[in-house]
């Protein structure tokens, strides 16, 4: 059975590859301390094979946090659902929705659409192996499928092994022909089939996923979802957080974008001594100033010194005075 505690997840960040690691997450965390956060998904294989602190470990401010996992093989993904749980994670995520060729070669991803028996044995042996949620993200149809009947079959295989959270991409995965971020905008989107799922199946939670971008955008899907899940708005733009913060959470005691790099810079002096790289940290936050005046500068200095392996601390806060300035600039066209 399920841990009993009730994780919310009216609104999550995706899991992005390359993108939601232990410090993209910290830095969201400072932002926003209502969404669900997931990391970017870890092979079963590496898990079971690698170094597991140097691929599970986080920061307990990072919680309520997901392991997203990537595998086909039952016994490997049970195994990695119990390591997950000792490590101390919320919820254990099955990636069904990745189309690259990297990951169909290994039979799991978007490719798994086609063998729902075998998801389902996944998820089951998963359930029995750990007592935190088993969800499973995965997309709308693949190729040439794209059918509620399908989808809505897919999603009952899922529930009866007693998942109850799914999110849905609302684009289906083309398998062959197209590149991962080609397919994260040429297939349409279609909320539609979406909504179907969650009016067919009312006991299951479902998470939309997909082209979200604004605060009114996730309000309306919230009419027919019970979350929703939003990507590259927020990694292009982490302080959208704030703007859902205080829209959908009704918290109005964010941080300013000046804290947050106070913040931030903290962290990363503790970081550094530990042997990570300015850019580990700070390429997540490129996007702090997104639209705001002082955009361009922040960029500029971030691209002219953090890819330099250079730990040295005194440089890195010199990011803090384009901080202070954009932030008296937002004040004074506020």
């Amino acid at each position: 059975m399920d841990i009993k505690k009730k994780i919310n997840r009216k609104i999550s960040v995706a899991p992005m590859m390359d993108c939601t690691d232990r410090h993209d997450r910290y830095f969201l965390r400072l932002i926003s301390k209502n969404v669900m956060l997931y990391t970017e998904m870890v092979v079963t294989k590496a898990v079971l094979r690698g170094d597991k602190q140097k691929l599970l470990k986080f920061n307990e401010l990072e919680k309520p946090l997901a392991l997203q996992v990537g595998g086909s093989d039952k016994k490997e993904l049970a195994e990695v659902a119990k390591i997950a749980e000792d490590f101390g994670y919320d919820e254990i995520n099955i990636n069904l929705g990745c189309p690259s060729k990297k990951v169909q070669k290994n039979s799991f991803g978007a490719c798994l659409m086609k063998e729902p028996d075998l998801v389902s044995e996944c998820l089951s042996e998963m359930k029995k192996s750990c007592n935190i949620p088993v969800t499973a993200k995965t997309r709308i149809g693949f190729d040439h499928t794209e059918e509620f009947d399908y989808l809505n079959m897919f999603v009952n295989k899922m529930k009866q092994t007693g998942c109850k959270t799914i999110i849905l991409h609302a684009r289906k995965a083309i398998l062959k022909g197209l590149t991962p971020k080609q397919n994260l905008n040429i297939p349409k989107l279609n909320y539609g089939m979406v909504y179907e799922i969650k009016k067919f199946n009312p006991d299951l939670e479902i998470i939309i996923n997909g082209g979200i971008t604004t605060t009114d955008q996730i309000k309306n899907h919230l009419n027919y979802c019970d979350g929703v899940m939003i990507g590259r708005a927020i990694y292009q733009n982490p302080y959208f957080l704030k703007d859902i913060e205080n829209t959908i959470f009704n918290n109005l005691n964010v941080p300013s974008r000046e804290d947050i790099v106070k913040q931030i810079l903290e962290y990363l002096e503790k970081e550094l001594k530990t042997g990570t790289r300015v850019n580990q940290v700070m390429r997540h936050t490129v996007g702090l100033y997104y639209g705001q005046p002082g955009s361009k500068e922040w960029k500029k200095y971030l691209s002219d010194n953090m890819m330099a392996r250079d730990s040295d601390f005194q440089k890195a806060k010199h990011i803090m005075d384009i901080a202070q300035n954009n932030e008296k600039v937002n004040q004074l066209t506020a």
